[in-house]
């Protein structure tokens, strides 16, 4: 995967996916989720994000207390140890990784802690949860992150290009 290629075309294509947004924001809900499910099992089944791993490469998951707790007790620390270590508190007072690429990112783009990975990581990129009115805006932020929710918009964006 060409992820320089995919930096530029996702920030040019971002205006567009920002009005296919306001249009999925018009569907009924169960129907959205329904819409998303469908493309995350589509894109997924022929994505592999081994291949790309740009979420570790360059953004950071939320880390919850229970995840803090259970990757402090793997790497034999305390929880406060691997705060300091690890991470930091950003602006909205979640804790997130001091810097990216993910530290637990091996050369090989698979993950260190990938069995006690946190929640966010495990739930990435969020297209097939429920409630996706309740997320579009952190999913249109996940086009410029992911390559399959960057493919899921514009399927979801072709009919309204013309």
């Amino acid at each position: 995967m060409d992820l320089e290629s995919f930096k530029i075309k996702s920030k040019a294509e971002f205006a567009h996916h920002k009005k296919t947004k306001e249009r999925l924001k018009k569907i009924k809900p169960k129907v959205l989720d329904q819409m998303f499910e469908e493309a995350h099992e589509e894109k997924f089944s022929k994505l592999d994000c081994l291949s790309c791993a740009n979420c570790c490469k360059t953004t950071s998951p939320i880390f919850l207390q229970t995840d803090i707790d259970r990757l402090a007790k793997v790497f034999k620390m305390k929880s406060s140890e691997f705060i300091d270590q690890y991470l930091f508190r950003d602006e909205e007072g979640d804790y997130v990784l001091h810097s990216s690429p993910c530290p637990f990112l091996n050369d090989d783009n698979t993950c260190f802690v990938y069995e006690v990975r946190p929640k966010a990581c495990r739930e990435y990129p969020h297209t097939n949860r429920k409630n996706m009115h309740g997320i579009l805006n952190l999913t249109l932020n996940n086009t410029l992150v992911c390559p399959a929710v960057h493919e899921i918009f514009q399927d979801f964006g072709k009919d309204s290009r013309k």
